[in-house]
């Protein structure tokens, strides 16, 4: 059975796009991103369409691709539009469908919505953490809040290791663990793929 996988992360530039590819890659999944804010020359799905290897993975269009690299509301104000929730419709496929948000839970997409009202009850997310001051903090919020509106989640972390942050966040949220991307000197195919070998049986299981 062909499952979904929405990517969240615990604020913005934490390796969510990363994290897709790789996640794309180990399950040779379809891939969407609904809300592209700013890049649109160098899209998140451009990325993620470079880094991968396999050929079953489709790249889908996103619902809005908006000029400024800011928070999706900003951005379609400035635009001149406003996102529509209902016009956010997941592409049709029976593959594997990786969705990949826009910055952390709670970015806001109009005055009523933000990210966390284009999850469905039935996606599996994953959370992307990474280490810094107040990450702790904002990985317990962002899992909690998921928990307790009854999602199945899941955490990857992203960065260098820091072993009393990761068994804190373990602890207190009791989610299980993917695995870890560390820093690495580039992210190429080969890179991708190497992770995508690491994490496909975990993903699966999931």
């Amino acid at each position: 059975m062909a499952n979904t996988y929405f990517i969240t992360g615990i604020s913005t530039e934490v390796g969510k796009t990363i994290a897709s590819a790789i996640i794309t890659e180990a399950l040779e999944s379809d891939y969407w991103k609904p809300i592209q804010a700013g890049d649109l020359d160098n899209s998140d799905s451009h990325k993620v369409s470079r880094l991968i290897s396999n050929l079953k993975t489709k790249i889908h269009k996103s619902s809005y691709e908006l000029q400024t690299p800011m928070s999706p509301h900003a951005a379609a104000d400035i635009d001149g539009i406003q996102i529509d929730t209902q016009k956010i419709v997941a592409p049709k496929t029976e593959n594997h469908l990786v969705i990949e948000g826009a910055g952390g839970l709670l970015v806001p997409l109009n005055e009523e919505d933000t990210i966390l009202d284009i999850i469905s009850p039935r996606y599996k997310v994953i959370v992307v953490s990474r280490h810094y001051l107040g990450s702790i903090n904002h990985t317990l919020l962002t899992v909690g809040w998921l928990k307790q509106k009854g999602y199945s989640v899941s955490l990857l972390f992203s960065g260098n290791e820091h072993p009393t942050t990761e068994q804190i966040i373990l602890h207190k949220t009791g989610v299980p663990l993917i695995g870890r991307i560390d820093e690495e000197a580039e992210f190429n195919k080969d890179v991708i793929k190497k992770y995508a070998n690491k994490f496909r049986n975990t993903l699966q299981s999931l």
